[in-house]
């Protein structure tokens, strides 16, 4: 005991800080516990930390490098590759003379440093001092996957760190809704023919066909008004609650269409109802679009977001698929009394239970990160959005919008033309078998479905704008012979002009979901999206199929609908090369978005590289200067 209490006795002496080392210090004399014979007079000493600034675990803070400030960077705490404070003082303070560094504050305060031989030891400040600081900012999840947060290297924006099972979600959901949204509006344009004759049973079949397409286009004339009201909601409340309103009135709309009785059960009021659930039917749809592309573009990274918005169309091509093979499949198995007596009311009534699907399916999902990044701004100015603020903020993208009315022409007039009017056109005009082109169109849509996707993958490698300027000068180049094997009436000559116009059509349909976001920033982005899209589809994309019938009958000129893809394709290729060109960037408004922690870290640095490289070419010394 007394050799203990001497080396006691010696530590107090010449600890300065007595009650420190009385609590460091512990003898560790135990006779249960086997110990070895040195760890009896072992004690522990704080373990000094220099320059270690007392920040946060989670901030982004400066490390001291070795050879002083040229080398030190913006590391988090826990970042395992920070070993900069693992060499000892002896070796910091070694290599202080040879290191010829910059002192960071005056390029704090936008002037260049001063060269200077010794890094005298300071208080390291606070990092939003010196430097911007970059927040990751994951996309929200929902409880059960909580969002991984953590601090990333320094930079000047922030980056947003896109949940990969959200966005697959989202995606998803957008595409499935979509596709039974279209389901009951393609199933219209099928089934038009049967249609004219049970609503305008005492009209020529050219009558028929003109008065049913004038009801088809009647739903187009409502379609910007929706656009008015749902756009600049989606904006406000949010896109999601938006989108599942017009999926409940596009169910109602075309459920009540399989209700109405026919022209001989009570005469006119059968074809004003049918007006009346068309006009539903448009409603609904001018706020479908522009929010599902919303939706889409604001969940997806830079990099994948043409890939991820090829979805869209993917799922309208499934919804136009499942249409035409309904009606294909009524129009086999049915004789021609039983489809017009009952036959022609089952796609509708399918709408019914398929909209209760989709409802739940959007009920489902989160708003996207930007809209919430926006809805937090807006709370904390302490004020919503009026209306007035949503005319100036569109008067001011007035170009964009007109880029918009063009791209929706070419794709909308395209669309329109083959996969709406050439069925009716192949039956009524050239006398083809009703079934069997309904089959062609099917197995055509079938085989876009990846090309849309193939396409939309191509966009982000390689841009927007090359793959829809390929798209415009093929249409005008090959509508013509594309029509020219459709009117042989020879089966598989006519399945090849078909599949050209497919091809065709490939081209915007797996682009412009990704496209046409991109064009107008993220507060009035629902909004001016919904008015520019539905405003050329009123004008140029629904009344396709009532302009190409009416030029067939009152010219009787079988290539006018080849003329008319002509003179889009001029007015859409225009467009085009007036785009900016926005692939692998992100969205107006947005912070960048990736996939991962580690291309985030990668784009700061890459950031951060810019910046530095901005301050050399603007007169600031650079490093290698420096070293020089």
């Amino acid at each position: 005991m007394s050799l203990l209490s001497t080396v006691y006795a010696c530590h107090l002496f010449r600890s300065p800080d007595r009650s420190a080392a009385c609590r460091d210090w512990s003898p560790g004399i135990s006779l249960t516990r086997k110990r070895a014979f040195g760890q009896l007079f072992s004690f522990r000493r704080p373990r000094r930390a220099f320059n270690r600034p007392r920040t946060p675990r989670d901030a982004p803070v400066r490390r001291p490098s070795p050879c002083g400030g040229l080398f030190s960077r913006v590391q988090a705490r826990d970042d395992p590759r920070s070993r900069a404070d693992r060499f000892p003082l002896w070796i910091k303070r070694f290599m202080r003379p040879f290191t010829l560094a910059t002192d960071p504050r005056p390029i704090a305060s936008g002037t260049p440093g001063k060269p200077w031989r010794t890094a005298p030891r300071r208080a390291v400040r606070p990092p939003s001092q010196e430097f911007s600081t970059l927040t990751a900012t994951p996309a929200p999840s929902s409880s059960s996957s909580a969002p991984t947060e953590g601090a990333l290297p320094a930079a000047a924006h922030e980056i947003t760190v896109v949940d990969q099972g959200l966005l697959k979600r989202a995606v998803g959901a957008m595409a499935l809704g979509n596709a039974m949204e279209w389901f009951d509006f393609g199933v219209y344009s099928y089934i038009a023919v049967t249609l004219g004759q049970v609503f305008f049973p005492s009209s020529s079949p050219s009558a028929q066909l003109l008065a049913t397409f004038g009801t088809f286009a009647a739903a187009f004339l409502v379609r910007p008004l929706g656009g008015m009201v749902f756009g600049p909601l989606g904006d406000r409340i949010g896109r999601q609650r938006v989108l599942a309103m017009t999926m409940i009135m596009m169910a109602v709309g075309t459920f009540a269409i399989g209700l109405i009785p026919s022209y001989d059960s009570i005469g006119l009021l059968a074809p004003v109802l049918l007006l009346v659930a068309r006009l539903v039917q448009g409603f609904s749809t001018g706020g479908e679009y522009g929010g599902a592309a919303t939706f889409i573009a604001e969940f997806s990274t830079d990099k994948r977001r043409g890939f991820m918005g090829s979805f869209l169309e993917f799922g309208t091509l499934i919804g136009y698929v499942m249409g035409a093979g309904v009606v294909a499949l009524l129009t086999a198995s049915l004789s021609h009394d039983a489809l017009l007596s009952w036959g022609w009311r089952v796609p509708f009534l399918i709408a019914g239970p398929l909209g209760l699907i989709g409802l739940y399916i959007r009920m489902r999902l989160e708003e996207t990160p930007a809209f919430k990044r926006q809805a937090e701004a807006r709370e904390a100015q302490d004020k919503a959005v009026p209306k007035a603020h949503f005319r100036r903020q569109l008067a001011r993208h007035w170009r964009a919008l007109l880029l918009c009315v063009g791209l929706v022409l070419i794709f909308n007039v395209t669309d329109y033309m083959a996969l709406s009017y050439l069925p009716s056109y192949l039956s009524s005009t050239l006398h083809f078998d009703e079934a069997h082109g309904l089959v062609l169109i099917l197995i055509v849509m079938v085989l876009m479905m990846p090309m849309t996707l193939a396409t939309g993958r191509l966009s982000d490698a390689v841009g927007r704008k090359p793959v829809m300027l390929a798209g415009c000068v093929g249409l005008f180049a090959l509508a013509i012979p594309a029509l020219l094997l459709i009117r042989t009436g020879e089966t598989a000559l006519v399945f090849g002009g078909l599949l050209i116009l497919g091809a065709l059509l490939s081209c915007f349909t797996g682009v412009m979901p990704s496209a046409l976001p991109a064009l107008f920033p993220t507060e009035i982005r629902y909004g001016a999206l919904a008015i520019g899209f539905n405003v050329s589809v009123s004008l140029f994309g629904g009344t396709t199929p009532l302009a190409a019938a009416w030029l067939v009958d009152a010219t009787g000129n079988l290539m006018m609908p080849a003329y008319y893809l002509m003179g889009a394709a001029v007015i859409g290729a225009i467009s085009v090369l007036a785009l900016p060109e926005s692939a692998r960037q992100p969205l107006k408004g947005s912070p960048p978005a990736v996939a991962s922690h580690r291309e985030a870290h990668a784009l700061a640095r890459e950031i951060k590289r810019r910046e530095a490289a901005e301050r050399d070419d603007s007169g600031y010394p650079s490093a290698a200067a420096l070293r020089a």
